[in-house]
């Protein structure tokens, strides 16, 4: 590993690999998990074939109150978690500031590797990047929220249209819901990497075995959980993937 290092990374090709480890494990799993004929077997494809149900049972009520009020405590949901995200960011640039002091209180922690200054920022600059990462999904999310809102009070009242169309606008609705979930899915994950990342803290090889644990769970989670089971099982035929 060391032959193939710049001289000055020489000394941290533990924690070059710790990282490549940890970019390769997420950033894969998200690309993996976004292919359509893999997330059609997730929990997240579940759900939104439950989403395309939800909007055709909408479409034919005449009062959707409830829809709106439903959809708008999806979208707190992620208004919270983008003020969290920020609120970390804040933290997390306070430490910077303070790298060298926060770094001693660290080290006299049991079991914490020792690191060179510029190491530590450098984990701290991670953890900011992923934190703003999951602030721009969580605010998207939000945002997608508002305009599923407005798409529910324009749906077309039934008989006043072709029933086409009222299908149409109900798939369309649906698919928007779906990608704002996508979007807050995307930025849970970031949290989750963020709790990896603290191991590297300790140290680079607790990182790897932290990253390959809490992919684990992510996979458990998203496909051979008891929850996608149990929404998998009220998925008729009809239904579709709601992806139209």
């Amino acid at each position: 590993m060391t032959a193939v290092l710049p001289d000055a990374l020489a000394p941290y090709w533990l924690d070059v690999a710790a990282f490549v480890t940890f970019l390769v494990m997420f950033a894969g799993y998200g690309l993996l998990s976004g292919m359509q004929w893999l997330s059609s077997r997730s929990i997240v494809g579940a759900m939104q074939r439950q989403r395309m149900q939800w909007m055709r049972n909408m479409a034919v009520r005449d009062n959707r109150v409830v829809d709106t009020i439903l959809l708008g405590g999806l979208g707190q949901g992620n208004a919270f978690f983008a003020s969290t995200s920020a609120i970390a960011m804040g933290g997390l640039a306070a430490i910077l500031g303070s790298g060298e002091r926060a770094q001693k209180i660290l080290e006299t922690l049991p079991f914490v590797a020792r690191s060179e200054a510029f190491l530590f920022e450098l984990k701290i600059v991670l953890m900011i990047c992923i934190f703003i990462y999951a602030f721009f999904k969580f605010a998207w999310a939000f945002r997608l929220s508002h305009y599923a809102s407005i798409l529910i009070g324009a749906t077309p009242i039934v008989g006043a249209v072709p029933p086409e169309a009222v299908e149409r606008h109900a798939r369309a609705t649906a698919r928007l819901i779906g990608l704002a979930a996508e979007h807050a899915n995307s930025g849970l994950r970031s949290f989750y990497a963020a709790i990896a990342v603290v191991a590297w803290f300790f140290h680079p090889v607790l990182f790897m075995l932290t990253s390959g644990w809490v992919l684990a769970i992510l996979v458990r989670r998203d496909f051979f959980s008891r929850s996608r089971a149990l929404v998998a099982s009220l998925n008729d035929p009809y239904v579709g993937d709601g992806r139209g």
